[in-house]
C-alpha cells in the first residue's frame, strides 16, 4: 500500500490525500450485482494487480480522505473508517489503521482542522470523525465544525435509516452523535457554499443527501466525487451501480449525467475509493449503442 500522502494544487487549493487502507476488499459482485465472472474476465487484463487481485477475485479498495487547504482553512473530505470501531464486516471490526499518523505527515494536527465534511454518512467516510479517550467516542478534531448535508442526516436519523444500519453496525452513534452532542455540528444545504473555492454539488442516488465537493480556483478545477465512483471497473460500466446504493435507479442517472459532462469538460477526479494515484480524467469510449469511459489516472500536481 502506498500511504504517503500525495498533494494536488488547484489553482490556490492544495488537495492531500490520506490513505487510511488500500488493498484487494470486495468481489466484484459483491459491489457490482450487474458484473458477472465472464465479465471480470475479460477485464482482468486492463485491471491487473493494481486495481484487482485475481487470487482471491477481490477489487482493489482504498479508504482516504481528502486534506484540503483553502482560503486560509484547514479542511478534511471524509474520514474513512476509524480504529477501534466494533463494525459487522470483518475487515473492519476492531480495526486499527493509524490515520492519524498520516495526517500528522502532512503536517496537520487534529487541534488544526478547521472544518470537516462528510459526502455522506456511510460507515467508511465517517470514522474518524470521532476517536475513543477513556472509553468514550469524542470528537477527533475539537475546534472543527462539521458539516452534514440535512436530508442525508434526516435520512439515516429516520426509522428507514437505522433499520439500514444493521447491515453494518450503528455507526452513526458511535461515529456521527458524539459530534452533535459535543455542539460542532453543522446541517447544511446540499448546494452550501464552502467558501470562494468550494462548494457542494448534490449528486443523490447512492444515498439520499449524497453530495461531492467542487474546486473552482484561478481557473482550475476538480470535483472529490464521494461514492458517485467506486471503482475504475464501473467507468467501463457506467450504468452498474452498486448494492451499497440507496436507489439504485437515482444513483445511475445522477453517475451517467456526472460523466457525460465531466468526460467533456476534462475534470480532475478524486474518486474516494480509487487506489494510488486515484485522481485522474474521465474519456468517453464509443463502444456502440452503450455508452462507456476510460480513466486515466494522473501523478501529483499533473495534468
Amino acid at each position: 500500500m502506498n500511504d504517503t500522502p500525495r498533494t494536488f494544487r488547484i489553482g490556490a487549493v492544495t488537495v492531500t490525500i490520506l490513505v487510511e487502507s488500500s488493498g484487494p476488499l470486495l468481489h466484484p459482485a459483491e459491489l457490482y450485482p450487474d458484473s458477472t465472472p465472464e465479465i471480470i474476465a475479460a477485464q482482468a487484463g486492463w485491471m491487473g494487480p493494481h486495481l484487482y487481485d485475481a487470487a482471491s477475485d477481490r477489487l482493489v479498495i482504498a479508504m482516504q480522505s481528502y486534506l484540503l487547504r483553502s482560503g486560509g482553512k484547514t479542511i478534511l473530505v471524509d474520514t474513512c473508517v476509524g480504529d477501534c470501531k466494533q463494525r459487522v464486516r470483518g475487515e473492519f471490526d476492531g480495526a486499527v489503521w493509524h490515520w492519524l499518523s498520516r495526517l500528522q505527515e502532512a503536517g496537520v494536527e487534529p487541534e488544526q482542522v478547521d472544518i470537516v465534511l462528510s459526502t455522506h454518512l456511510h460507515v467508511d467516510h465517517v470514522g474518524w470523525h470521532t476517536r475513543l479517550e477513556n472509553g468514550q467516542w469524542v470528537p477527533t478534531f475539537p475546534n472543527a465544525r462539521y458539516l452534514f448535508v440535512k436530508p442525508e442526516y434526516d435520512y439515516w436519523r429516520s426509522e428507514i435509516g437505522k433499520t439500514a444500519l444493521e447491515r453494518t453496525g450503528d455507526y452513526i452513534e458511535d461515529s456521527v452523535q458524539p459530534v452533535f452532542d459535543a455542539g460542532l455540528a453543522d446541517l447544511v444545504e446540499p448546494d452550501h457554499r464552502i467558501d470562494a473555492a468550494l462548494r457542494l454539488v448534490p449528486a443523490p442516488g447512492h444515498t439520499p443527501g449524497h453530495a461531492c465537493v467542487e474546486i473552482n480556483s484561478e481557473g482550475e478545477s476538480a470535483i472529490i466525487t464521494g461514492d458517485l465512483l467506486h471503482h475504475p471497473l464501473q467507468c467501463c460500466f457506467p450504468k452498474w451501480s452498486t448494492r451499497f446504493c440507496f436507489d439504485q435507479n437515482q444513483s445511475r442517472a445522477t453517475r451517467l449525467a456526472f460523466m457525460k459532462e465531466h468526460a467533456e469538460q476534462g475534470t480532475l477526479l478524486f474518486p474516494a475509493h480509487f487506489p494510488a494515484p486515484t485522481a485522474g480524467r474521465l474519456s468517453k469510449v464509443e463502444t456502440g449503442e452503450d455508452v462507456s469511459y476510460s480513466y486515466r489516472f494522473v501523478d501529483d500536481d499533473a495534468g
